[in-house]
């Protein structure tokens, strides 16, 4: 693949007044107020380096020509993936190791990691740069964390720092620890995403213990929103408490891996696993309970039937199922002007079927059909990234884990 051309020279006079772009990282929404979204997209193209020799292809989708670059490999079950300001790309390995793609190349794995216990699906998994991160430094993990009883989900922020090509994180603070750790080895969630207003929504599966996401004094099964510092937000549905634990959001989750917040409909959309069959796409609402697993429509592995049906009292639907299961995981809604066709809709990958599935909306955020895009092309999907310039990443679920680009070819 050849690199990207290096800017013209008008545009690079542009860039270098403005500096280091400091208002950058004030989130994506401040970008779009402060800058053009055209300038934006140039100055993030022009930074990522990418591999002179790497693999690139052209598929074909239902509305546009896309091409497939593949920027990095010999990952080992790469999870999570954000963009540092500067257009370099951080990237988590599941068996605990923080990478940093910079001018095409991977970086040694970055010091200051945790121990984390990564065994069946856990360990290192989710990461996101916090918005104020020019500032701050700050980026925030999760990892399947050791302790009393076996392992649980926690999340953790720390200082990058940066010296040449080496890296590591200092002043590392937990700032949640799911208080029950049990051995099981499959369903710690655990995506990361900030509200808009500074707020971390934080997903957690039921580790296993499909009753423990109906047990309110248990964080298992729930969506929780914190304060970046780890304090509980003053407008959470239970703040003092008295409902269930003050930091869950919203219960009856069964393993959500995928989550973004979603300005087409201004609130927190998330796909999650079922069993066989009944995968999920919600929009989970304070104090609201959404059945697992209580209701389902999904079965049991064995046949059996979930529950009491696909619906009850008290329990909320969901606005999309997948049956079969696709096993669904990573999530954006799509916003940008390289593929203004899928403006508005949800893109997430696919485990199971090896795939992208776009769930087409309408502009009230209704879904109303499904494309399902790459199937066999790369492996896994593990994760689905939304890039400042349009484009799409993912990551790929494998030994062998790979990070692709998607544009629109030519």
């Amino acid at each position: 693949m050849i690199a990207l051309a290096a800017f013209p020279g008008a545009l690079a006079a542009a860039l270098s007044c403005l500096g280091r772009l400091d208002a950058y990282v004030e989130t994506m929404t401040g970008i779009r107020q402060n800058l053009s979204r055209a300038l934006l997209s140039a100055a993030l193209s022009a930074s990522i380096a990418l591999p002179a020799m790497a693999e690139s292809r052209t598929l074909q989708t239902e509305e546009v020509e896309v091409r497939a670059d593949i920027v990095a490999d010999g990952l080992e079950h790469p999870w999570g993936l954000d963009f540092l300001p500067n257009g370099d790309i951080i990237v988590t390995e599941r068996p605990g190791r923080i990478r940093i793609l910079s001018g095409g190349e991977l970086s040694d794995p970055v010091e200051g990691v945790p121990d984390v216990v990564a065994r069946g699906q856990g360990g290192l998994l989710d990461i996101a740069v916090s918005p104020d991160f020019a500032s701050s430094g700050l980026v925030f993990f999760s990892f399947s964390e050791p302790g009393k009883g076996g392992a649980g989900t926690a999340v953790a922020r720390a200082k990058l720092v940066r010296d040449g090509a080496a890296a590591r994180l200092e002043d590392m603070e937990t700032i949640f620890s799911m208080s029950r750790k049990t051995r099981t080895s499959h369903h710690f969630g655990s995506r990361i995403v900030f509200r808009p207003d500074g707020t971390l929504f934080i997903t957690l599966g039921d580790r296993g213990g499909g009753k423990r996401a109906q047990d309110m004094n248990d964080h298992a099964g729930s969506i929780l929103r914190i304060n970046p510092d780890g304090s509980i937000p003053a407008d959470n549905p239970s703040p003092d408490g008295a409902k269930h634990l003050p930091e869950i959001w919203s219960k009856g989750h069964r393993n959500v891996q995928g989550a973004t917040f979603d300005p087409v409909t201004d609130a927190l959309v998330t796909v999650e696993h079922g069993s066989k069959g009944g995968d999920e796409v919600n929009q989970p609402e304070a104090g609201k309970n959404y059945g697992w697993p209580v209701i389902s429509y999904g079965v049991h592995y064995s046949g059996d039937k979930i529950g009491v049906g696909t619906e009850a009292e008290g329990y909320e639907q969901p606005l999309f199922y997948w049956d079969p299961s696709i096993a669904p995981s990573g999530l954006i809604s799509y916003q940008g002007e390289m593929f203004p066709e899928w403006n508005g809709d949800l893109i997430a990958g696919a485990l199971k079927f090896q795939l992208v599935s776009r769930l087409e909306r309408d502009d009230s955020g209704k879904i109303t059909g499904e494309e399902r895009m790459f199937e066999g092309e790369f492996g896994r999907i593990r994760d689905v990234n939304l890039a400042p310039d349009g484009s799409i990443w993912l990551l790929t679920d494998e030994s062998d884990g790979v990070i692709v680009r998607l544009s629109r070819a030519g």
